[in-house]
């Protein structure tokens, strides 16, 4: 029986390590192709090799997320190689906690382009070959501090994932009867996305409040479970935390 995972084609952004990685893992072990892509190269072939090793079907790409000729490249490899794409997961993310009065400007506009920009070219991108195949996927990786303010230290940060929850929504809500749209809002989850913080005092307090982080397979879990859905079922937003975790 199949699990409306095997055979499709999933494109994963920022997949070189966490949420990323352990998605890419955990979809290929269920039959999914799947095509990995962020900045290490290195790190993606290394991973890509030991999918491949356990039977699974994997390619990656070196990608910039706040280029969208990159992303659309990125497509464009996917279908080469693949035939088609059904899922995009834009994953990659920058958290860099600061209190608006240390000014990190540079780290607002980092968190910008990637949180908010990356998404937006990764919808770019696919949105065309959906409406070409009338059938696709968008799953954009936000955060429970899209939910609520994570201040102080993390408003410029919760900004760019309140975005994220606004654009998931319009985009379902354009997007017709044929392509869905899910939002995955984590809590803590083990992985790089704590050592984005360049203040030393908001660095320390986010390695603090991550020691109750979950795996990352926790966040893979939720997504196949968005993916494996009849075709007419949209889930359109997990919120998941460590059970543990008050914000």
């Amino acid at each position: 029986m199949s699990n409306n995972i095997q055979d499709k084609v999933v494109v994963i952004t920022g997949a070189s390590s966490g949420l990323g990685e352990a998605t890419a893992r955990h979809l290929a072990s269920l039959g999914a192709k799947v095509v990995l892509a962020a900045r290490r190269a290195d790190r993606l072939g290394q991973i890509v090799a030991e999918i491949q090793a356990q039977g699974g079907q994997a390619i990656y790409q070196q990608v910039d997320v706040t280029d969208l000729a990159q992303m659309q490249a990125l497509v464009a490899a996917a279908i080469q190689t693949f035939g088609r794409i059904d899922v995009l997961v834009n994953n990659a993310g920058l958290m860099s906690i600061a209190p608006m009065a240390a000014l990190k400007v540079d780290e607002w506009d980092r968190m910008i382009d990637i949180n908010v920009k990356g998404v937006l070219y990764g919808i770019a991108a696919a949105l065309p070959e959906f409406q070409k195949q009338n059938s696709g996927h968008f799953i954009n990786i936000a955060s429970v501090a899209g939910i609520k303010v994570f201040s102080p230290g993390g408003t410029v940060y919760s900004g760019t994932k309140f975005a994220v929850r606004a654009i998931s929504e319009g985009l379902r809500h354009e997007v017709g009867a044929n392509i869905r749209t899910t939002t995955i809002e984590p809590g803590a989850v083990d992985s790089e996305l704590k050592l984005g913080s360049s203040h030393e005092a908001s660095a320390n307090a986010v390695k603090d409040f991550y020691k109750i982080a979950i795996p990352a397979s926790a966040v893979a879990r939720a997504i196949a479970y968005a993916i494996e859905q009849p075709a007419e079922v949209d889930i359109n937003e997990i919120v998941l935390r460590p059970t543990a975790q008050e914000f």
